[in-house]
Parts: structure tokens; C-alpha cells; sequence
């Protein structure tokens, strides 16, 4: 599938050396290249077209004078700083091209045929005349000779019990004759020259040979080891060529044969089966393979091939076949095609328009420097030169429109009427607009090349050649290894050997070369070359995009990744697929540098639309423009095709941003996104446009599975987020009824349209609702039924219950229909259903003898509509209030009967009662109370208010019912009871005072209370002061005795615990410093711990305490708050007593501020009663504990939630015990529901208590 691209073209052709070229080898390091022939050694540098070096081996004697000498095999040798050189007269030479001197290592009588050293050069072969092999050492010792033709099959050879021979397996129409036919030996090819061939594989562990048998005449291959020992023998090959070359990762050995009509390159196991071919696209006798030749890597097998009608003047020959394959309509692998292009000159480079609407037109650079422009569409007449491929069998319909072949045009050279071109002249052709192409060649002379700007010259527009002119031509210092074009900006990048990128501006009238600059206007190069280069905007910045053929990714002269495969640039998205195993799609209108490097990182967890799985090896083949398909290729050369997430919905929302709604549909079907997009794509844009999705979509099933898939969720925030700099409305119906205003919006379209075309679908819209309106479902369906004459695209009503009940359960469908009350609709649905006549019929003529309000009662009642049936029951009459009265006890409907009864009705005041005594039930007094009173019920409603304490309620329903003065005396001291129980002392003295007239008791209850001046006020107002030397001064002085103690106990507890609060943080920070190296690991960092730790971090006792306490959590949300609250101990030792300790010192603050109040009101009174020492003893004594508590504040609540729970500092700057101290910190950080403990108390300083009369 993929292309071989020129990369340089060096044209060396009169060298000024004597002889015939008669073989060759290469020099890397020094980028020289070999030759020999039959005068004698020759070294050429192909750049500068010079001859370095002349070694001749005539006058050294190693070959005649009469020019009938050969040299068989050239070899650079490293470490000997030399080249070994091997003649047909079995001389082994090292030459020294430094200081030209030869050596004569050894030689062999019967002369040499073939010189062969192994890839690490430790071993030499060398095949003699003799037909023998011998092996050497580098140092030319022999180590063994064997004979070159054997009679065993070598070291692998099979072991059969009878099974796989052909005399017992099934011969068909041959046969069975078949089986005994003898096997048929042809003879070696007519132009094999029987020498030997040798090939060694990549490691240099086995060696292959192929050489003519000269008992059958025909060739066969033998593997030897390095140990010079027979492995095996090819079987019998008819026809097989001399051409050998065994693929460098080891797995298969590559040679030729010929068949009767075809020429094959066939491939040989390491055990001399054969295993695949394919097919040389020349006819039989046309061509013969040379030689065969492997990359490095083993990814490209060259053929080496010669005409062999004009083997006077050979040239290399390349294919003259185009294979093409239109991947939006058909996806087929390689060799297989679309279509083939025949051209009559072997083809160089082909390219495609850059103009994104006419993509699939291409052009075709030929060996005579001739473009063949090739563009789809409507054709008068057809190509004779297209052929159809894998899409064009018989009795099937061709689905696509094949290119015809629109003008050839030779390029028109300088001087080239007076010498031959080279047919590898031009490369990185590159089609920029209709009629200007661009091309590069290499300087001859220099390390520079030449960008040709080649345009059409004008001509007749019949003319079936045109001409290519040369308009201009710009020189670059710098051999040009890629160049790329932006379709859209028109912006040319050109790459140079060295590195630097370079801007071609064609289009400007100066044709200049500057150096491409990186937004900071630097210029950009290239740390390694790139075998595939793009150009595209990223960030609103255009960049230049490199990957090398070692994965390493290039944005500008930045390194994004350095594991990347391939890599595609289509639209605003940038496609990758990553060693492992994933492909990445990137939209870079939005994306930086940084972002591009944070998402191709191997720590970068991506979401599911930027990233998808692939097959393991697979590479990106292209993007099909203006579609979603991403045609990958795998390892074995089949191609998958994926539809990459990001890409489907970047097209679906250009759709839908066009309002075509059938495009995006159809793909949202067939790739199973979520249809809810179309709709949340742009809310109020869908809406606006209904009635063009109705008419797009045209399709009755298509608009169902639309309203199947609908839900309130709004995909483009859950499943589809769109590009951050999206515009689009995102937010839909802020009620949450998204569902209900489509189905509305689209059923009122559909009506407006065909109500009888889309009859179903505008079933579906009711159906689908938030509630589900099947009542009038079912009355269309009636509808239907009842309809007189057919309409055109009509539904007949069989059909419509039909489809009904594949959205709807039948038994559901059954009940609804039953509440419409309408009898003939539920006999409808009832014989579509599964139900038994003898079961429905009699339920039915039951209720058809009912009176009507009755037998709806009945209905709803059966369908469990008790609002319902309660109303149809209460226009029945009085004599079915009863039964009514039980169901509405029965079912809770008290609120919904009350609305069914005027309020003065008997009724209205039964159901009240009811209503009354279930609210006592459920212990709610006050509102039953209320409801008992509003019917008139006033001794239920007392005995309601007085049991919830409601005093005033109680009174006011006493007032009503006319108590007398000892029963309102004894309902106050009732009142009063349950008052003081509540701690509700002043409520319980108002009530004892002015309804049962005890103003001692009441005094007594607002002592009892601390409410002192309001008891004062009751002692004055019936003239008692006898009271406040009785019970107001001993209660006043026992209260400032008891607030005195209690301070007392707050500063001690407070102290003590503020005490014990810094001890405990002492040895957690000691524990933290001692014992870092003996910490218990419990978390994912345990591989940094040791596992002989005993020390336990609070963090883990926590977890420890929750889960001993986990059969709390179903209780209620109290008990859970209570339950956590037992975790913090205050005892001594446990794992969290310093939250225990922070717990209690807050609680200590709050209840010391809470007194405020209540010490300003008794220091008044005793101020008031001359009690100042006592007075001055309370205020001093609480200043004290407020300023106590105050100062120590900043001291406890020293940390903050987000500080404790600092998180681990890795870094250059980090060490071990730093790290292991960070992790520690973390450990014991504070639970997130203990993070309140943190917050310390507020103490109010506004708040005024101090009587500054005491002071």
C-alpha cells in the first residue's frame, strides 16, 4: 500500500574509466561506490561525478591483457581498512585504496564463481570451479570445503508415516493415475547463466545457495548453517531463476519463477517449502530478473529487472501499472484495486489534486518525463486505458465513476532536444493547482537542489498532448528530501537534508526560499530527517509536522512524542497511531504544543473520543475527505477501515450545523451514536426546524427510533462534550422537559405535513412523554377504527394497535384503554392480547349493568385510581358515604375527599374526624388539633392541642367549649405541667397566673427558670415582697455558686485538654521524623515501604474504626453522625485523639460563649440586691475563662484542612526522606467529614455582658 518515494536521484554516466562495469559494491561510510571490470578497480564518488581512486589489477598481473578477465565479488572490509576482491581466475586480493598497495591471501586452482561474506565479515565463502564451497575465517584460514551439490536433504528433513503421500490422497478429475505420475524436471532458464548464488541470512547464522543440479538441469535452493552443515533442500521448483535473497529479520528467502504465462517472485522457508508469490506485472519473455534485493529492515524487496528484447541497451524497469483504489466506495487490500491505469512507460511518482473537491482527480509522472493528467467525472467516451479492478466482476453494477484520461503533457526541457533526460530527473512532484505543478531535481555538481516550477503551456484544447513549461526555477544549498503542500493556505515546506525547513513562495512574483520560522521567529529545523512531512494550522499557527523512521514526532522543531507510527493531518484534526497499539485524534483549532505533548504522554489518561484501540502494528493508509472513514493497513497488509469517534461527531456536527439532518442521521444509524445529539447539538436551532428534519428524514421507522432513543439527558455534557470554543447552545429546556417539547414540536409538524403518512410516528410522540398520554393514544386508534373512507398513506386501525403494542405492554395498554371507559376500545385491545375471554368478558358485562358513576368507581378502583374513584364514589349518594369513608381511610386520601364535600355537610366533618384521629395516630398532635377544630370537633381538638403543649390553641378551644373556673383552673396547672417539661418556664408561669390564679407557684417556675426579672415583676405586682427574702435572693446567690463551678470545670477541662493537644502533636511529629523507615504500608505506594513496620498512621485506624462501624450506616443520618463522633477517643494513646481533644476544646468554647446572656442577666440582679462581691467574683471569673479560651485560639487551631493534607513534592530537588515525609503527611491527613474540627470557634466580642456598675 504504500508507495516507495525517491529520495535522491544521482546521475553519473561518462566515467572516465576503462572497462565494462562488472559488479559493484558500496562504500557507506565513505558514500563512494566500487566497480569492477575487467581492467581492474575503480572508486566513484556518484555526488561529485568523480573517480577517486584507479587500483588496476592488468598490470599486477591478476587479469589478462586481453580483456577476458573478471572480478566476481567486491568487499569492503572495516577491519582490515581494505577491499577483498575476488577473480574468475580464483584470486582472493586486499587492496588498501589508501595507499594502493595489494595483497595476494590466497588462491584457487579451478578459479572462483562466487565470493560471499557473512553480514558480521567473520566467515568467507567462496564457490569454486571444482563446484565445491570452501568456508574461510576472516583471516582467510580455511575451516571446511563441501560439495556445492548433495545427495541427503539435509539436517530438517521430514519424517512421514504414509499419511500426506500422494498415492493415498484424493486426486479428483486427474485421477488416480495422478499418483503415480513421475515428477517432470525442467531445465534452467535460457538466459540463467548457472553460476551460483549465495545469500546469508540477517544474523549470519545460515547461508542459502542456489545452483544448477546437473543431473535434472534445473536449479535448486540448499540452507547451510554456520557451521557449514546441510539443513535442507528446496523441493522441486520448476522454472525457478537464479536471483536469491534471504529477508533480513530471517523468515523467508526470496527468488523467482517462471510460469507458463507469468513471471512470479516466490518465497522459500528456512526448510525449503515454499510459502507465497506474487505476480511480476510483465508478460512471460518480457523481462528477466537481475537480481533481488532486501531494505535493512526488511520492509521493501527491490527487483533488479532487464528487457530482454533490447538487451543491447538494458535499462531498469519499473511498473507500468497504476493500481487504484477509491476507498469511499470500496475498500479492498492490496494487490486487489479498484480500478488499474495502463500507461506505456513505467510510472515514477503519482499525485492527487490538492483542491479538496476534486481529490480523487490525479496525475502521473512517467520514465519519459511525461504527465498524464487522469480526472473523474462524465466522459463522452471510455478510457481505454482504465481497466475496472476487484469492483468490476461480472453481473454486478459499477457503483462509481471511473478517471478517463483528460491530456498528457511532456515537460520541456533545457537542451533536452540535444541529450538524453534522465528518466529519475524529477521528483516530489507536487500538484498545487490546476495548471502549476512544482518538482525538484538534484544538482549533478554540487549538493544543492533545483525547484522547478512547471506550469501548462497554452495549446488547443483538442490537443491530446499538451506541454509542461518550466516557468522559473529556484536553487537551494541543501539536498531537498520532502516537500509539502497546505491544500488550504497553499503553503509550500520544503525539508533539507540537514534538517532545515524551508517556505517556497511560489505564488509570490520573486519565487523566494526563506527559512520557515517557529512563532517565537526562530527558523525551524529538524534534529533528525523526516520521511513524512505535513503542514497544518495549529493554534492559528501553520507548523511544520515531521515524523522520523524512528517514531520520533516534530511539530515545528519541537519533539511532541517520541513513540508514533503515522500520522495523518485531515481537516483541523491530527490523527496518530502510538506503539501502543492506539490511534489518537487531536483537533488542532484549540490544541498548543503542550497540550499535543500532555495528550500523546504515556501518563495521559484520554477519554473515549480522542482515543480508540487498533490492531497491533496497524498504520494510518489516509482519511477519506468529507467522510469519517480512517483506512488503516495491519502488519500482513490487510486493511481495516474505523470510524474514528472524533472525526464522526466533527462531521455530525457539521451537518447538523448545515441542517442536513438526513447526512447526520443516516451516520449516527449505521455508527450507533446517540440520536439525541441532533437535538442537543443546538437545542434551539432543532426546534426551529422540525419540520426540515421531518421532510429530510422522510421515513416513517427512521423518525420511531429517533423518538425510541430520546431521553432528558443532554448528551453534549455527558456522552458528546463539544470543542471548548463551541458557540452552539448547549443547555436545553431548563425544566427539564426536553422530551415533551420535541414530541409536541414534532407531532405538530408531522399533523402539519400528513397526519395519515406518519400516523404511527405521531403515536410514538404521545407514547414517549415524560407521562405517557395512552388515553389519547387509544382514542386515535378508535378513531381510526371508525374512520369511513381510506385515505391514501392511511394506517388502518389493526395495524396501529399492532405497532402500539410493541411500544406499549399489553396489560398496560389493556388498563388504559379499561380507564377511558369507553367498552368497544378496551374489547379492541383485549383481543390483540394474550388475556382469556372468559376472564375479561364477565368482568366487562359486570360493569356495563352498573350505574355510570358507580361503574367508573368500580374501573378506577380496579386500576388502583383511588383519587379518582373516590370522586365517581362521592356522586353515588349518602347511602355509599361508608364505603367511600373506608377507602379514604383506607388509602390516605383525606385531602382529596375534603375538596369532594361543601365544609357544612356531615360529610366533610366524618371525614375530618378520620382525618384528625390518623394524624393523632401518626403523633402529629397540633395539626390534628387544627383539623379537629376547623370541623367543629372542640373536645378532640383540646385534648390534641393540650397533649403537643399548644397553650394558646388549648385555651382558645376552652374558651368555646365554656369551661368553668375550676375546669379552666385545672386545664392550666395541665398546661403548666407540660410546659415546665419543656423548659418552657415563662409560658408555664403565664398560664398558672392567669388562668388558675397561683402567682406563688408561677414565681416559683420563673425562678426555676433564671428568668429574674420577670419573677420580680409578678413578686411587686401582688405586693409579696416577703418572696424575695424567701425564695428570689437564696435562689439568685445558689445560681452564682453553681455558674462559679461551672467555670471553674471549664478552665480546668479546657486547660487540660489544650495541654494534652500539644503533647500528642509533639510525638506525631517525633513518630513521623524516628519512624519513617518502620511506617506499616497499606496504599499503592507499599513498594517504597519496608514490610517489617509496626507503626500504624491515623489515617488507617480510621479506616479501621469505619468499617468496624459499618452495620451503622443503614441507620439513620443521626446515628451515622453519632458513630463517626465515636471515633475520636479522648483516651490516652488513640489513633485519633488529637481530633478528639479539638472536638472537646470546641465544644468547652461554644458552651462558655453561650452563657453571655445568662451572666449579664444575674449580674444585674445581684447588683440589684447588693450582692457585689458576688457579682464582681462572676464577672471576674468569667472574663478570665473568655480571655483564657480567647488566647489559647490561635495556638490549637494552628492547620487547615487543605494544609494537613499536603501532597507528595517529587522533584531534582527532592530526597528519600523527603518523599517518604511528604507521603507520611498525606497518610495522616484529616478525613474530609472531620474537616470542620479545623474551623476554630468564634468568639463574639460584640456581644455585651459586663456590667461596668460592678466594675
Amino acid at each position: 500500500m504504500r508507495n516507495l518515494k525517491l529520495f535522491r536521484s544521482l546521475e553519473f554516466r561518462d566515467i572516465q574509466a576503462p572497462g565494462k562495469p562488472q559488479c559493484f559494491s558500496l562504500r557507506t561510510e565513505q558514500d563512494t561506490v566500487l566497480i569492477g571490470s575487467e581492467h581492474g578497480l575503480i572508486e566513484v564518488d556518484p555526488v561529485i561525478r568523480e573517480v577517486k581512486n584507479e587500483i588496476p589489477l592488468v598490470a599486477e598481473g591478476f587479469l589478462p591483457e586481453d580483456g577476458s578477465g573478471c572480478i566476481v565479488g567486491i568487499q569492503e572490509l572495516l577491519d582490515h581498512e581494505s577491499v577483498c576482491v575476488a577473480t574468475a581466475s580464483g584470486d582472493v586480493l586486499l587492496c588498501n585504496l589508501n595507499t594502493r598497495q595489494l595483497e595476494c591471501v590466497g588462491s584457487v586452482a579451478s578459479g572462483i564463481s562466487v565470493m560471499s561474506w557473512s553480514p558480521d565479515q567473520e566467515l568467507v565463502l567462496l564457490a569454486t570451479g571444482q563446484q565445491t564451497l570452501i568456508m574461510m575465517t576472516k583471516e582467510f584460514e580455511p575451516i571446511m570445503e563441501q560439495q556445492i551439490h548433495q545427495d541427503d536433504f539435509g539436517e530438517s528433513k521430514f519424517i512421514t508415516v504414509g499419511w500426506g503421500r500422494k498415492e493415498t490422497q484424493f486426486h479428483g478429475s486427474e485421477g488416480r493415475q495422478a499418483a503415480f505420475q513421475m515428477q517432470m524436471h525442467e531445465s534452467a532458464l535460457p538466459w540463467d547463466d548457472h553460476r551460483p548464488q549465495v545469500t546469508w541470512r540477517g544474523d549470519g547464522q545460515f547461508f542459502a545457495v542456489s545452483v544448477v543440479c546437473p543431473e535434472t538441469g534445473a536449479r535448486k535452493v540448499r540452507v547451510w548453517s554456520r557451521e557449514f552443515a546441510l539443513q535442507s533442500t528446496s523441493e522441486p521448483v520448476a522454472g525457478l531463476g537464479p536471483a536469491l535473497a534471504w529477508k533480513p529479520s530471517g523468515s523467508l528467502i526470496a527468488s523467482t519463477q517462471d510460469k507458463p504465462n507469468q513471471q512470479d517472485v516466490v518465497f522459500f522457508e528456512k526448510n525449503g517449502l515454499l510459502h507465497g508469490h506474487f505476480t511480476l506485472p510483465f508478460f512471460k519473455d518480457e523481462v528477466k530478473v537481475n537480481d533481488l534485493l532486501w531494505n535493512a529492515d526488511s520492509t521493501v524487496l527491490a527487483v533488479w529487472l532487464e528487457d530482454l528484447q533490447r538487451e543491447e541497451n538494458s535499462t531498469l524497469k519499473t511498473y507500468d501499472r497504476v493500481l487504484v483504489t477509491v476507498f469511499r466506495q470500496s475498500v479492498v487490500p492490496p494487490p486487489m484495486c479498484t480500478y488499474r491505469l495502463l500507461l506505456p512507460h513505467p510510472v515514477n511518482q503519482i499525485m492527487f489534486s490538492a483542491h479538496p473537491k476534486k481529490s480523487n482527480d490525479l496525475a502521473v509522472l512517467d520514465a519519459s518525463n511525461q504527465i498524464s493528467v487522469y480526472k473523474c467525472g462524465d466522459s463522452p467516451n471510455i478510457d481505454s486505458t482504465v481497466k475496472l479492478g476487484a469492483v468490476g466482476g461480472n453481473g454486478f453494477k459499477i457503483s462509481l465513476r471511473t478517471p478517463h484520461l483528460d491530456k498528457s503533457y511532456k515537460i520541456q526541457f533545457e537542451n533536452s532536444e540535444d541529450e538524453e533526460v534522465n528518466p529519475l530527473k524529477l521528483g516530489l512532484l507536487t500538484w498545487v493547482q490546476e495548471d502549476v505543478f512544482l518538482a525538484v531535481s538534484h544538482s549533478q555538481s554540487s549538493p544543492q537542489s533545483v525547484i522547478h516550477h512547471l506550469t501548462v503551456a497554452p495549446s488547443a484544447m483538442d490537443d491530446e498532448q499538451g506541454q509542461l513549461n518550466i516557468s522559473s526555477s529556484v536553487t537551494v544549498d541543501g539536498v531537498i528530501i520532502s516537500l509539502c503542500c497546505n491544500s488550504k493556505t497553499k503553503s509550500v515546506a520544503l525539508q533539507v537534508a540537514g534538517g532545515q525547513i524551508l517556505k517556497y513562495l511560489w505564488e509570490s512574483p520573486s519565487l523566494a526560499v526563506e527559512p520557515w520560522k517557529n512563532p517565537g521567529g526562530f527558523p525551524v529545523r529538524f534534529p533528525y530527517p523526516c520521511t513524512q512531512t505535513e503542514l497544518a494550522m495549529v493554534g492559528g499557527e501553520e507548523c511544520v509536522l515531521g515524523l522520523t523512521d524512528r517514531c520520533r514526532f516534530f511539530i515545528n522543531d519541537t519533539e511532541v512524542a517520541s513513540n508514533i507510527t503515522s500520522f495523518a493531518v485531515y481537516d483541523e484534526f491530527l490523527l496518530l497511531t502510538t506503539h501502543s497499539h492506539t490511534c489518537q485524534c487531536f483537533c488542532l483549532r484549540d490544541a498548543s504544543l503542550k497540550t499535543l505533548q500532555a495528550g500523546l504522554s504515556s501518563s495521559h489518561v484520554s477519554n473515549g473520543e480522542s482515543l480508540r484501540k487498533v490492531e497491533r502494528g496497524s498504520r494510518i493508509v489516509t482519511v477519506v475527505p468529507q467522510d469519517t472513514k480512517l483506512i488503516l493497513q495491519m502488519p500482513r497488509g490487510n486493511l481495516e477501515v474505523v470510524h474514528h469517534r472524533a472525526l464522526v461527531l466533527a462531521q455530525i456536527r457539521k451537518w447538523l450545523d448545515k441542517l442536513m439532518f438526513k447526512e447526520a442521521f443516516e451516520c449516527m444509524r449505521k455508527l450507533r451514536i446517540n440520536l439525541n445529539l441532533i437535538h442537543d447539538h443546538n437545542p434551539k436551532v432543532f426546534l426551529e426546524n422540525v419540520e426540515t428534519f421531518i421532510r429530510q428524514i422522510d421515513s416513517v421507522n427512521h423518525i420511531n427510533l429517533f423518538f425510541t432513543e430520546l431521553k432528558e439527558e443532554d448528551v453534549t455534557k455527558t456522552m458528546y462534550p463539544p470543542p471548548v470554543t463551541s458557540t452552539v447552545q448547549l443547555s436545553s429546556d431548563p425544566d427539564g422537559k426536553k422530551v415533551d417539547l420535541i414530541c409536541d414540536a414534532m407531532r405538530a409538524a408531522m399533523e402539519n405535513i400528513n397526519p395519515h403518512k406518519y400516523c404511527l410516528s405521531i403515536l410514538t410522540s404521545h407514547v414517549k412523554k415524560t407521562t405517557p398520554e395512552l388515553e389519547i393514544v387509544l382514542q386515535k386508534v378508535h378513531e381510526l377504527q371508525g374512520s369511513a373512507a381510506p385515505v391514501p398513506d392511511a394506517v388502518s386501525a389493526e395495524e396501529a394497535l399492532k405497532y402500539l403494542l410493541l411500544l406499549v405492554d399489553v396489560n398496560e395498554l389493556y388498563d388504559h384503554s379499561l380507564g377511558t371507559y369507553n367498552f368497544d376500545l378496551v374489547l379492541m385491545v383485549a383481543e390483540k392480547s394474550q388475556k382469556d375471554p372468559k376472564e375479561y368478558l364477565p368482568f366487562l358485562n359486570t360493569l356495563k349493568k352498573m350505574e355510570m358513576n358507580y361503574q367508573r368507581f368500580t374501573i378506577d378502583k380496579y386500576l388502583k385510581r383511588y383519587e379518582k374513584a373516590i370522586g365517581h364514589l362521592s356522586k353515588c349518594g349518602p347511602e355509599y358515604f361508608p364505603e367511600c369513608l373506608n377507602l379514604i381511610k383506607d388509602k390516605n386520601l383525606y385531602n382529596e375527599a375534603l375538596k369532594l364535600y361543601p365544609p357544612n355537610s356531615q360529610q366533610y366533618k366524618d371525614i375530618s374526624i378520620a382525618y384528625g384521629e390518623h394524624l393523632l395516630q401518626e403523633h402529629l398532635c397540633e395539626p390534628a388539633g387544627l383539623v379537629f377544630a376547623r370541623c367543629g370537633a372542640h373536645e378532640k381538638a383540646l385534648s390534641a392541642f393540650v397533649a403537643c403543649g399548644s397553650w394558646q390553641q388549648a385555651l382558645c378551644v376552652a374558651a368555646q367549649l365554656h369551661l368553668t373556673k375550676d375546669q379552666l383552673a385545672g386545664l392550666g396547672r395541665t398546661l403548666a405541667g407540660k410546659l415546665a417539661e419543656q423548659r418552657k418556664h415563662c409560658d408555664a408561669a403565664t398560664v398558672l397566673e392567669q388562668y388558675a390564679q397561683d402567682y406563688e407557684e408561677a414565681v416559683l417556675l420563673l425562678l426555676e427558670g433564671a428568668a429574674w426579672e420577670e419573677a420580680l415583676r409578678l413578686v411587686h405586682k401582688y405586693n409579696r415582697p416577703d418572696i424575695i427574702e424567701t425564695n428570689v435572693k437564696p435562689s439568685i446567690l445558689e445560681a452564682q455558686k453553681n455558674y462559679m463551678a461551672f467555670l471553674d470545670s471549664q478552665t480546668a477541662t479546657f486547660s487540660r485538654h489544650k495541654a494534652r493537644l500539644l503533647v500528642v502533636r509533639e510525638l506525631k511529629e517525633q513518630a513521623q521524623q524516628v519512624h519513617l523507615d518502620d511506617e506499616a504500608p497499606h496504599g499503592q505506594e507499599s513498594d517504597l515501604f519496608s514490610e517489617t513496620s509496626s507503626v500504624m498512621s491515623g489515617s488507617d485506624m480510621s479506616g479501621k474504626y469505619s468499617h468496624s462501624n459499618s452495620r451503622i450506616s443503614a441507620r439513620s443520618s443521626k446515628n451515622r453522625r453519632k458513630a463517626e463522633r465515636k471515633k475520636h477517643s479522648l483516651k490516652e494513646g488513640s489513633p485519633l485523639e488529637d481530633l478528639a481533644l479539638l472536638e472537646a476544646l470546641s465544644d468547652v468554647v461554644q458552651g462558655t460563649e453561650n452563657l453571655k446572656d445568662e451572666i449579664y442577666h444575674i449580674l444585674k440582679i445581684l447588683f440589684l440586691f447588693e450582692f457585689d462581691e458576688q457579682g464582681r467574683e462572676l464577672q471576674k471569673a468569667f472574663e478570665d475563662t473568655l480571655q483564657l479560651m480567647e488566647r489559647s485560639l490561635p495556638e490549637i487551631w494552628t492547620l487547615t484542612p487543605q494544609q494537613s493534607s499536603a501532597t507528595p513534592v517529587l522533584g531534582p530537588n527532592s530526597t528519600a526522606n523527603s518523599i517518604m515525609a511528604s507521603y507520611q503527611q498525606e497518610k495522616t491527613s484529616v478525613p474530609v467529614l472531620d474537616a470542620e474540627l479545623f474551623i476554630p470557634p468564634k468568639i463574639n466580642r460584640r456581644t455585651q455582658w459586663k456590667l461596668s456598675l460592678l466594675e
